[in-house]
């Protein structure tokens, strides 16, 4: 494929949103939550972890802990007794436990509003604050890239970064600000159901008129195991 300007790249991201929001607008989170502080820890669970695993212990959790100052008392103990069916539930439970107990000696209780004041927070990376941000106060200071985000966003060829955290600022030159806010969530349900890990369904995807991978699925797995390989042989060389 010849190389595409930036232009040329930018009309296509929009057109790739265009196209999701035609297909997926008004698609809500997986995840079950009712307030900022449900939302926080819900996202924070769901780290390495589905989406359904992280709903089957919530509703426990947020009876015994409904609220920050529940939780900031809580014994990290007891919480990862409540989660430990999900992915790395003795770091999560303590991370909650803290990130509680920040919220109410620093921020009366509130979850915070602003990017730097989420990212202080144990356990909080840029991920989880842009949706927190997005979706409890409707204020998108940029786009969640998880996997799914990160996945599509590599085939599409809109990133060559190595991780998710890394190619949010390639997606943020390429996608206008105001479509930000629902690129996380289309996206998501776009790679569950058709631009998946294993197998893609490329044959009847929506972008495959568009899309430099379509036909060459292998190609992105080939990629990502070309760059763990040589980030192995870097830590090998280093040790």
């Amino acid at each position: 494929m010849p190389r595409e300007s930036l232009t040329s790249k930018k009309k296509r991201a929009v057109e790739v949103c265009r196209r999701m929001e035609e297909k997926y607008g008004g698609a809500e989170s997986a995840l079950d939550y009712y307030n900022p502080y449900t939302l926080l820890i819900a996202v924070m669970l769901s780290a390495q972890t589905t989406d359904a695993g992280v709903n089957r212990v919530t509703p426990e959790f947020f009876r015994r802990w409904p609220d920050p100052y529940a939780l900031a008392q809580a014994d990290p103990a007891e919480v990862g007794e409540v989660i430990r069916s999900i992915g790395f539930w003795r770091a999560k439970a303590e991370h909650a436990v803290e990130a509680a107990q920040i919220i109410v000696a620093e921020h009366g209780g509130e979850v915070p509003k602003t990017m730097a004041e989420l990212t202080k927070l144990p356990g909080v990376g840029r991920k989880t604050a842009n949706i927190v941000l997005n979706k409890a106060f409707h204020d998108c200071e940029g786009i969640a890239v998880d996997t799914h985000v990160f996945r599509i966003a590599t085939r599409l060829g809109f990133t060559k970064a190595s991780a998710p955290l890394a190619a949010e600022p390639d997606l943020l030159k390429l996608i206008p600000k105001e479509l930000w806010p629902d690129v996380n969530e289309q996206w998501i349900h776009f790679g569950r159901e058709t631009c998946r890990a294993q197998r893609p369904l490329c044959e009847g995807c929506m972008l495959k008129d568009i899309c430099p991978s379509f036909g060459r699925p292998d190609r992105y797995r080939k990629k990502q195991q070309k760059k763990a390989d040589k980030k192995e042989d870097r830590k090998k060389q280093e040790d």
